[in-house]
């Protein structure tokens, strides 16, 4: 943490309250890295270092939780892609593990979407995840750092390559 972070009680006070507040994005975006090689914990943990560390600089351009998607999303990637030079896969059986039930078809289709969604680049996982997660494409391009129509492409292309990932 840096120092100015550490003497400002206010300024932790505040970041604080804002976690609270905002945490289901911070594990939503996690569930979507998270991997017997990324847990979640380890994920979660990194994501708010890195929201403390650049909070001081937040400038309340756009809301908080868009912020917060932005940094969450970068810390997840950036973990990913650093681990991803040392390992090429990441095996998905956390998926599945400590399930004691028969799951129904539609817990069945969501696994089946979680695994092929594992399988897509970061920057793509990222834009589905949020496009999940109901955001406009105005909304994910302000995450992302995409322009409008990147977006629109991108989601486009990402649709039709889970549909055929589903297919094979």
């Amino acid at each position: 943490m840096s120092r100015h972070n550490q003497t400002n009680p206010e300024l932790e006070r505040a970041f604080i309250k804002m976690i609270q507040n905002h945490e289901r994005i911070i594990y939503k975006v996690c569930s979507f890295y998270a991997s017997e090689c990324f847990t979640m914990e380890d994920l979660y943990q990194e994501t708010v270092y890195h929201l403390w560390k650049s909070f001081p600089k937040f400038r309340y351009e756009s809301s908080f939780s868009t912020w917060m998607y932005r940094v969450a999303l970068n810390s997840c990637i950036s973990v990913v892609r650093k681990e991803s030079r040392h390992q090429q896969t990441a095996p998905l059986s956390f998926l599945t593990e400590d399930i004691a039930y028969e799951p129904d078809s539609e817990e069945e289709d969501l696994r089946e979407l979680y695994r092929l969604i594992q399988q897509l680049k970061a920057l793509d996982r990222a834009i589905i995840l949020l496009w999940l997660e109901e955001k406009s494409y105005q909304e994910i391009a302000d995450i992302t750092g995409l322009t409008l129509s990147n977006v629109a492409t991108k989601l486009k292309r990402i649709k039709e390559s889970l549909k055929n990932m589903s297919n094979q």
